[in-house]
């Protein structure tokens, strides 16, 4: 898949055109050539995102997301809440690691952009002028890496493996089917965690 290909399955993954989502797009994918390893099918890679919510630039996520093939559906995906335009990305095989941050020269400039005071205004990022965004994204599409990103040397990264969980049982309350390492005894019974919660 071309670069443009894939900016471009990224977007309709993404729902919208903004620079942070090709940002991640572009920090994930030089993650990956720098440890040697291909995109994630099932589990060979972990991200760990550094990211949060409720921030700008949030949609770094789904760039990175799109480009490692690191998924909250298959598990290896997981968000560390710093509020950081950072992740590090692991090979669960070799037991590597890289991480990889924003330059802060870059993101400084990022918000002082029209998109950002746009956005900052209650501008939908999806109706923002295209010419405000295309520029943007073409800037990023386009730079060399070491321009706005910070790349630290592969280390060494203790991986465990846990196996994954394949039996289910109806909540004692609900009916529910919940897998089993998520059930709780109240009562003598075996309940899911919201019905465990519950005061009826």
């Amino acid at each position: 898949m071309s670069l443009d290909e894939m900016l471009k399955g990224a977007i309709e993954f993404h729902g919208h055109k903004c620079p942070a989502m090709p940002l991640g797009l572009r920090a994930g994918l030089e993650a990956i050539r720098v440890l040697g390893v291909e995109r994630s099918q099932d589990k060979e890679l972990m991200l760990l995102s550094e990211t949060g919510a409720n921030h700008a630039a949030g949609c770094f996520l789904d760039g990175l997301m799109f480009a490692t093939g690191c998924t909250y559906g298959k598990g290896n995906a997981k968000k560390l809440y710093y509020h950081k335009l950072a992740f590090t990305l692991i090979d669960m095989e070799r037991g590597r690691a890289v991480r990889v941050a924003v330059k802060p020269d870059y993101i400084a400039e990022s918000m002082r952009s029209a998109f950002l005071l746009q956005r900052k205004a209650g501008v939908p990022p999806q109706d923002v002028d295209p010419a405000i965004t295309n520029p943007m994204v073409e800037k990023v599409m386009s730079l060399p890496p070491d321009e706005f990103l910070k790349v630290s040397e592969v280390f060494d990264y203790a991986v465990e493996k846990t196996p994954g969980v394949f039996d289910v049982k109806p909540c004692a309350i609900c009916g529910e089917m919940t897998f089993v390492d998520k059930l709780v005894k109240k009562g003598g019974n075996l309940v899911c965690i919201p019905c465990s919660q519950s005061t009826k």
